[in-house]
């Protein structure tokens, strides 16, 4: 992983200039991150591995296009974004979280199953992803994105506000509604508790 913003930016920059290898390290970089964000999202390993590489083949097409080299991690995020949204309509699905398989954690990558521990522990963590998608199934469609891309993608206030080209104080306004339900949700919330402790 790069060490700070500085070394991102100057990647992203001889990119952007043609040059190959930083390009590859871009990739290097960020395929993890946008393969769970798109994982997340579709709920299929096949699909998520296929969404990602055409990412990426975007990312290429369009890096020369890119104003702020600052900003290119909100910019990816969008890209990714705008391609699970036109996965969803082509497969006319009705939610943007959709319905995520009981085996996810089975279809996790080899790093998460590594974290895994004994079989109960399995068992919790299955038990918590399935409390979680229903809290995100019952969210407006804002909310669920703007949580998911908090939590579960880890982004801040300021790059979701990119990604989503929305207002910094929208975005708070929807993570404040999204956290409100997550919050009632009292067995989600002890089911997290469980798993941070």
């Amino acid at each position: 992983m790069a060490k700070n913003n500085t070394e991102i930016a100057d990647t992203v920059a001889k990119a952007i200039a043609g040059n190959r290898q930083a390009t590859e390290r871009l990739t290097d970089l960020y395929y993890q991150t946008v393969f769970r964000m798109v994982y997340y999202r579709t709920s299929s390993k096949s699909d998520a591995e296929d969404l990602t590489q055409e990412i990426f083949m975007q990312m290429v097409k369009y890096l020369p296009r890119l104003k702020d080299k600052n900003r290119f991690r909100p910019w990816l995020f969008r890209i990714a974004l705008n391609k699970v949204y036109d996965f969803h309509r082509k497969k006319q699905l009705l939610t943007f979280f959709g319905s995520i398989s009981d085996n996810i954690q089975d279809e996790a990558s080899d790093n998460t199953r590594d974290q895994i521990g004994t079989p109960a522990d399995e068992l919790m963590r299955k038990e918590f992803w399935r409390q979680f998608r229903q809290l995100g199934d019952s969210l407006p469609r804002q909310e669920r994105e703007v949580f998911l891309l908090r939590f579960a993608d880890e982004q801040k206030i300021k790059e979701i506000s990119l990604i989503l080209k929305k207002s910094e104080s929208t975005v708070k306004t929807h993570l404040y509604r999204a956290l409100k339900k997550f919050r009632q949700n009292s067995e989600l919330r002890n089911m997290l508790k469980g798993e941070l402790g």
